[in-house]
């Protein structure tokens, strides 16, 4: 053998690349488990104290009811009329949702897979709107709402949660649309599929993770909205949610243990709603829908 040969090295232990492997993904694990942990920390802190008494909310704020006050949840629901609050809730976010969702479907369909002049111009204008505080314009509407009628009323919320949602709608589903391969329409329309057939059966239900993005947004939003219930609403058979739960503090005392449990069930459709839709925000759904 001649002196200056390269000797072979000796084969890696087995297992020997599969620690530092394991070690990361046991690291990544326990960080995951840590974040979970301190994000759901809160609601089960809130779901736990709306048990307790206002006594027990102060002198053990952290640990379990010693005695399971399940009266609370009755108690709040009574006393500050949650079920005609609630009822408001759901009539106010769904028409805003369903509006918003079908004004946002349009217009980024339009803008995102039709050529015409100006789009750019277009987008930007809706890019702006992102850019607007909500609360500024909080005077200027209600003079509005007023002048042509629409205080306390249920449009009175419909249309500015509409108006202010569309922004943020539009241009994440108008993004999402843009990465949809043209081919797939080019299929549809070689079968004699039209441009409203091609919206309705082909790019609305590919754009379910976007829609379902925009759904979980836009209905946190709505459901959660007090300064503009606050603002726009004064009667009591139409006062949100917020607007109810608002009604257990005054300027001397709160109800803690009321409080929280009408947050509780405040909750809940909020909850309901990203359990339903999370799932498709993870999903792409144009995989695979091209070959070759």
């Amino acid at each position: 053998m001649h002196p200056t040969a390269v000797q072979p090295r000796p084969a890696p232990l087995a297992g020997g690349r599969r620690f530092p492997r394991a070690w990361k993904q046991g690291t990544l694990w326990t960080f995951l488990t840590l974040y979970a942990m301190l994000t759901l920390y809160p609601l089960f802190w809130l779901v736990i104290s709306s048990f307790k008494t206002n006594a027990e909310f102060f002198n053990r704020p952290f640990a379990l009811p010693s005695s399971w006050q399940f009266t609370n949840f009755v108690t709040a629901w009574q006393s500050s009329k949650m079920g005609i609050a609630f009822f408001n809730s759901i009539i106010v976010s769904g028409a805003s949702l369903i509006l918003t969702l079908f004004v946002t479907s349009l217009a980024a369909y339009v803008l995102a897979r039709l050529p015409f002049r100006f789009k750019g111009a277009v987008l930007t204008f809706f890019v702006i709107g992102m850019l607007i505080p909500i609360h500024s314009t909080l005077v200027p509407l209600f003079i509005l709402m007023k002048q042509i009628g629409l205080l306390n009323s249920y449009w009175a919320l419909i249309l500015p949660y509409t108006a202010f949602a569309l922004p943020t709608a539009i241009f994440v589903l108008t993004a999402y649309l843009t990465s949809v391969p043209k081919e797939i329409e080019e299929a549809a329309y070689i079968d004699g599929t039209g441009l409203w057939g091609v919206f309705w059966r082909i790019m609305l239900p590919i754009s379910l993770p976007a829609l379902s993005t925009v759904i979980i947004l836009s209905f946190l939003h709505f459901w959660n909205d007090f300064s503009f219930a606050l603002v726009f609403i004064s009667k009591s058979t139409l006062k949100t949610l917020p607007l109810a739960i608002a009604n257990f503090a005054d300027g001397y005392q709160t109800d803690y243990g009321l409080t929280l449990a009408a947050m509780t069930i405040a909750i809940l459709p909020t909850i309901a709603v990203y359990l339903a839709f999370q799932e498709q925000v993870m999903k792409g759904m144009t995989a695979g829908a091209v070959k070759g």
